[in-house]
């Protein structure tokens, strides 16, 4: 019996649960309902994947969109059309906006803009502090809430959570898994005079030195142990720390950046700048294939973009006075794919990294995977496509990218949110149409 969907796109190489499988998906009011052969079949509209394999919609669980208050660098309307050109079909959004996110009002504040101006879907972290950590077990479950945040280091006025007795206490109040941006404020700011008296971004990694980040990232572990709190440790930059984590992936679990991953010290000082100037730092080619293989030995459990975006006049200001962050949720997965093109990781490492991955951390509902009932947000690449990863391409409000020049072999050609077509070889279709990420009530899975 034939069956009339939404949406039917025929011939591509899915990347299911099972392994990859050249078949049909059958797409009815934005959910997969059918995989398989769909040749006797209709559909309002149907697309030809033929040569192309078809992914989960990638799941960034870091960027920073700057809205409200920081709208010159970037907006979620800019941000969502960067992460959709990219493949990306769900964001995170960071609390570090002006106001703090840490409360029910200034959540449901970007709520509001995100419905009315977000081009794929999204949730908002809680900053947790000393303010607010005694009502994080409340603040936590409220709708389109992705969990809380916590700064240890390389944040602004209350947003920061330094001491171990702040961190206990925001770890002491809730059940989801706690992001932690980790490295140890008191050692930064007894290291600042490196960075002042350098006035060249090459001492970024001196100044936030491996040391910082693993003093920080050892507290953290032993203030989760004791408080049986589940942590995701944000952007790890060193080798030194992938052995710490190591031992603790019970409890712990770990994201990398594709900043982190591609670029490498000093090469990227000298040629970018302060472009190249991020918190964590990235570090030298020691460390960076110690992330690598980290990745390949099941160490990391995501990967992020820290996507934080400022404008080319705030960048060009003399060191250290120029700001730390970098562009990046539009380019995770072209760079991905040539790392894959390398050598470095397979296909189906890529898929557990960037959808599979954070849906299992975070507890969210109908997405991450290429199954029957969930929604139906794909990204079709091609894997055969070369291209070079241009500022002009960027859709982000700060127009530029450290990548801008690079030659890299896999494109994403489409994007797919709830079975709606918004990207199209680069060009953007409809209208803003992102919703609120829905999770599990208690996000018990590990």
């Amino acid at each position: 019996m034939s069956e009339k969907f939404d949406l039917m796109i025929k011939n591509g190489q899915l990347m299911t649960p099972g392994g990859l499988v050249q078949t049909d998906i059958g797409v009815t009011n934005g959910k997969i309902i059918t995989i398989g052969s769909l040749s006797n079949d209709s559909a309002q509209e149907t697309y030809d994947a033929t040569g192309l394999y078809i992914l989960p919609g990638v799941i960034d669980s870091q960027v920073h969109f700057r809205e409200p208050g920081l709208e010159h660098k970037e907006d979620i309307a800019h941000g969502t059309k960067a992460a959709i050109k990219g493949g990306v079909t769900s964001i995170f959004e960071m609390p570090n906006t002006s106001p703090l996110t840490l409360d029910e009002q200034t959540l449901a504040a970007k709520l509001e803009r995100a419905e009315q101006t977000a081009w794929c879907d999204y949730a908002f972290f809680m900053g947790g502090n000393s303010e607010n950590a005694q009502r994080l077990a409340e603040l936590e479950r409220l709708p389109g809430c992705a969990g809380v945040k916590i700064f240890m280091g390389s944040s602004t006025g209350t947003l920061l959570a330094k001491d171990d007795e702040v961190i206990a206490d925001v770890l002491a109040n809730g059940v989801r898994r706690v992001s932690v941006h980790a490295e140890d404020e008191d050692r930064l700011i007894s290291r600042q005079n490196i960075a002042v008296e350098a006035e060249d971004p090459e001492a970024h990694p001196d100044w936030r030195d491996v040391e910082s980040a693993v003093r920080a990232t050892t507290r953290l572990v032993n203030l989760a142990r004791k408080a049986n709190r589940r942590v995701h440790v944000l952007h790890i930059s060193s080798r030194d720390e992938m052995d710490i984590l190591a031992k603790h992936k019970d409890l712990i679990s770990v994201e990398v950046t594709l900043n982190h991953l591609t670029l490498s010290a000093p090469e990227c000082y000298e040629r970018l700048g302060a472009f190249a100037q991020m918190n964590p730092p990235v570090r030298d080619l020691d460390h960076q294939m110690g992330l690598w293989t980290a990745i390949q030995n099941g160490i990391v459990d995501v990967i992020g973009s820290d996507h934080a975006p400022h404008t080319i006049e705030e960048k060009e200001r003399p060191y250290p006075s120029s700001p730390s962050g970098m562009p990046g949720v539009q380019t995770s997965l072209p760079l991905l794919l040539n790392h894959m093109h390398e050598g470095r990781l397979s296909l189906e490492r890529i898929v557990d990294l960037t959808s599979a991955g954070p849906q299992r951390l975070f507890g969210i509902m109908g997405k991450g995977r290429i199954a029957v009932g969930y929604d139906a947000d794909l990204v079709l690449v091609d894997l055969k496509k070369q291209r070079v990863i241009s500022d002009e391409w960027i859709a982000s409000k700060c127009g530029w990218t450290p990548f801008d020049g690079m030659s890299v072999m896999g494109w994403p050609v489409a994007t797919i949110l709830r079975g709606n077509i918004v990207v199209r070889e680069d060009e953007i279709l409809g209208g803003p149409m992102g919703d609120a990420v829905r999770f599990f009530e208690t996000s018990t899975s590990n």
